[in-house]
């Protein structure tokens, strides 16, 4: 029974070393990797020498590289397809261009050859050697697989390949492909000019038009819209199985010093002093604790690095690899150690104590023995189990904490999860009250505005700024003609809702980023290098761009940015054919698209989380079932006389069962409540106060999830007590009553 607690624990352990240090550091990793530059700028296609005269009058500037990035480009592979591919023109590939070679190798300056990125070859089933056509182009040899850390891989993102310039021009002549550029890199000496460099950057860029500038941080706010608020929650669940972790390693070393403490009795009347007991308890649990504490760590790393890895490639990540061994060593000595030093610990303890009531298997606290129903057995035996179990005090607090903390934390795992599917089915879960989008101009709302089906229908228009006095914090500005709450509406959580042409709505993440208040001035750095001044009115909750967004008057926009995008957002009516109105908006051209929640094109993402998440939640459920016998096992071994007693008397299998049903449910009832206050007071809050930088999350558990958790709990305690019965029977009565 030990070393499966250490076993466990030691599951626990690294498999909240997997999730957090994979996913922690992952970005970092990337980075390194790519050798990413610290200033991305993209803008309308450009000769390549107009673009490197502007560059070479910034300051501070070390090196820099420039490419054709083309989107839309079409691309096929056996049965998969997409219209809507980016394909990076490289004119000199290699290392430090922005991207890492993963696998394969580097693409050369002859013959028809493309790297694709790693998750497109996953998702696709893309092997180094295959051939995939190219929109314009024709097949191409796929000799290897990249990751570029600017952006998140496929699905999330459109799918990506890279290309040869060198190699494309003397496959197709010079010139056949369009000898222009719209993306720079530019890498500083010291990367902490960058703000001054951005600066400088807006003023020489005169002549070039669309321009958006991203740099290092700002790269890692874009990954952070498809999965940052699952990063920094699940680290948290990581955390929280550490102090779980912890708390059955102390549960189990007392434990087992509880089941010697005879044998620590007849030590010390042999004359071992208490220093030798302490270290013969210490050795002797430490050859208990290293190969369960090894086979632990290496389930739990088994368990989650596969999904974990998954996770990361759809991040555009490597995987920590070996330098993953420094953190899960680390797990690995907490689980060698601790359970023989906790060992040590509480047999010093008791080594000092009472000789006498050692050799009679006296509590570890001192407290006074239970009369084990010598003088008489009381008619209820579920009563009385739960009074053998609550005699001893700090057993049961240790118990009831290990099996509150699992079910805080099996709670919070069924509300992310449930939180998760929510946000990636469900648009109005953000706020969004438009179900269709169409690439249209405003200009034709109202031919949209006469189909069949259409409630309602405006322009809405979004640019990326940057704020002023932070250049490299992007902001998604939008704005709609009029109330756009009758198109998107999140949830307010602070001040009024925007009026008049001078004020601005911003989200959770971006007032927690930069400062803002209701009141604040909002400075911002627009694609056309204007700056845009508005007064906060409200704070909004939103998911969208990590909530670093502005909704702003569209009139305000267009005054200072009349070239900004739109699209038509089209609010069907309720019972109407929604797949009918988009086909009519595909007669005009629309190119309609369903909105989709936060995580609409992520299913792949969802999926991986629900595979980790399984995979921790069954360990801490493993550790409910283990505390359970464990406990059961204890009160069985130091009440075989009551139980040899109850079954001398008549009692069978049944009497034995029902005094066992007595002692979970001293644990159980308790347990349960400790873990739902937990997760409602606790756990769910702080959770939701990790989200507060993307949305407000309601990430408390539900009915469903309660009942859910509350019948394993109930599973759980029927197996510990068939498991401890099934021990019972083996052991003779006259064995039972033998002192």
């Amino acid at each position: 029974m030990t070393a499966i607690g250490i076993g466990l624990a030691g599951a626990m352990l690294s498999s909240a070393v997997v999730v957090s240090y994979g996913l922690g550091t992952g970005f970092s990793r990337a980075v390194r990797a790519a050798d990413l530059p610290d200033l991305l700028v993209r803008f309308s296609e450009q000769p390549s020498s107009r673009v490197a005269a502007r560059i070479r009058r910034l300051p501070d500037v070390a090196r820099w590289s420039l490419r054709l990035e083309a989107t839309n480009v079409a691309l096929s592979f056996g049965s998969h397809s997409s219209s809507s591919g980016v394909a990076e023109v490289l004119d000199h590939p290699g290392p430090g261009q922005g991207y890492a070679l993963v696998a394969g190798r580097q693409l050369a300056s002859r013959g028809r050859q493309v790297l694709v990125e790693r998750g497109l070859a996953a998702a696709w089933g893309i092997h180094l050697g295959d051939r995939i056509e190219i929109g314009g182009l024709g097949v191409e040899r796929v000799v290897g697989y990249a990751e570029g850390p600017d952006d998140v891989g496929f699905p999330l993102a459109a799918p990506r390949v890279y290309l040869s310039r060198r190699a494309l021009d003397a496959t197709y002549g010079p010139g056949a492909i369009d000898p222009r550029v719209n993306l720079a890199g530019i890498w500083l000496r010291n990367p902490a000019y960058v703000n001054e460099v951005l600066t400088q950057a807006r003023t020489v860029s005169y002549g070039l038009s669309a321009i958006r500038f991203a740099t290092r941080s700002g790269v890692r706010v874009l990954l952070d819209q498809a999965a940052g608020i699952v990063i920094d929650l699940l680290v948290a669940l990581s955390v929280i199985a550490l102090v779980t972790a912890g708390v059955l390693l102390a549960a189990s070393a007392r434990a087992e010093v509880q089941r010697r403490l005879a044998a620590i009795g007849v030590r010390r009347a042999v004359g071992e002093s208490r220093g030798q007991v302490v270290l013969a308890q210490t050795v002797e649990a430490l050859a208990v604790s290293l190969p369960a504490g090894t086979v632990g760590v290496a389930a739990g790393l088994l368990a989650t690095y596969g999904a974990s890895s998954r996770l990361l490639i759809l991040l555009n990540e490597p995987s920590p690899g070996w330098s993953l061994w420094l953190p899960l060593s680390a797990a690995w000595l907490a689980a060698v150690i601790l359970p023989a030093a906790g060992a040590g610990w509480p047999a010093g303890r008791a080594a000092g104590g009472s000789l006498v009531g050692l050799l009679t298997g006296g509590d570890l606290a001192g407290g006074s023995r239970t009369r084990e129903g010598r003088r008489h057995l009381p008619a209820g035996l579920v009563s009385l189990g739960a009074r053998l179990t609550a005699a001893r005090r700090a057993r049961l607090l240790a118990t009831v904490v290990t099996l509150g903390l699992s079910v805080g934390f099996v709670l919070m795992v069924l509300a992310l999860a449930s939180e998760l599917s929510t946000l990636q089915t469900d648009p109005g879960a953000l706020g969004k009250r438009y179900q269709l989008t169409a690439a249209l101009p405003p200009s034709a709302a109202s031919r949209v505005r006469r189909i069949p089906g259409v409630s309602a229908v405006a322009p809405r228009y979004q640019v990326e700024a940057a704020d002023s006095f932070a250049l490299g914090e992007t902001v998604d500005v939008i704005a709609f003609p009029g109330d756009h709450t009758k198109f998107e509406a999140p949830p307010l959580t602070a001040g009024a809702r925007l009026r008049g042409t001078a004020q601005a709505e911003v989200g959770e993440g971006l007032a927690e980023a930069l400062g803002l208040g209701v009141g604040s001035e909002l400075a911002l750095a627009l694609p056309d290098g204007r700056e845009f001044r508005l007064r906060v009115s409200g704070i909004v909750s939103s998911l969208d761009h990590d909530g670093r967004i502005a909704y702003v008057p569209a009139r305000s926009l267009l005054r200072d940015d009349p070239s900004a995008g739109s699209k038509l957002a089209v609010v069907v009516a309720p019972g109407a054919d929604a797949s009918a109105v988009q086909t009519a908006l595909a007669r005009l051209g629309g190119a309609p698209a369903a909105a989709t929640g936060a995580a609409g094109r992520g299913v792949p993402l969802v999926r991986v989380l629900r595979a980790i998440l399984r995979a921790v939640a069954v360990v801490d459920g493993l550790v409910c079932l283990y505390a359970l016998i464990q406990a059961c096992g204890l009160t069985v071994q130091e009440q075989r006389r009551t139980l040899a007693v109850v079954r001398a008397v008549g009692g069978g299998s049944r009497a034995v069962a029902s005094l066992l049903l007595g002692a979970v449910l001293a644990l159980i009832i308790p347990a349960a409540v400790l873990g739902l206050v937990l997760e409602e007071f606790l756990i769910g809050p702080e959770m939701s106060r990790l989200a507060i930088n993307y949305a407000v999350l309601d990430l408390g558990a539900g009915l469903l999830e309660v009942l859910a958790v509350l019948a394993g709990l109930g599973v759980a305690g029927a197996v510990a007590i068939a498991w401890v019965s099934r021990q019972v029977g083996r052991e003779s009565v006259v064995g039972g009553l033998a002192p």
